[in-house]
């Protein structure tokens, strides 16, 4: 895994967080340029994601590949059932649905590493 990579998808996916809580808060429906910020978060997850895979092939393993790839496919799809779900629905909640899933994400890659770089 790339260390700065997984502090950028951290930090977005916050900031997006923060963006979401707030038209939550002003009583806003989710709008386009919600769905914008999680492409780009999507993106950069995907990224992350892609860089680990290859990783993985080239044989640099985690201790607990089977609990890894679990939680690879978990941060890949978050982000796009998410949106996906907070456009439909079409009343303050949400963004906020979205704020959920971009306070979740940072947890799981925060697992991520802990499953690429064991303490021992």
């Amino acid at each position: 895994m790339v260390d700065w990579l997984t502090m950028t998808v951290q930090m977005v996916s916050l900031a997006m967080a923060g963006w979401c809580l707030v038209s939550t808060f002003r009583d806003q429906p989710m709008v386009v340029p919600h769905l914008v910020g999680m492409g780009v978060l999507w993106l950069l997850v995907l990224g992350q994601v892609v860089v680990s895979v290859v990783a993985m092939i080239g044989g640099d393993m985690p201790a607990e590949p089977v609990m890894f790839v679990s939680y690879l496919a978990t941060v890949a799809l978050l982000p796009p059932a998410c949106a996906v779900w907070g456009f439909m629905e079409r009343s303050k909640w949400g963004p906020a649905v979205i704020a959920f899933a971009c306070l979740i994400l940072p947890v799981l890659f925060v697992r991520l590493e802990q499953l690429w770089n064991p303490v021992v």
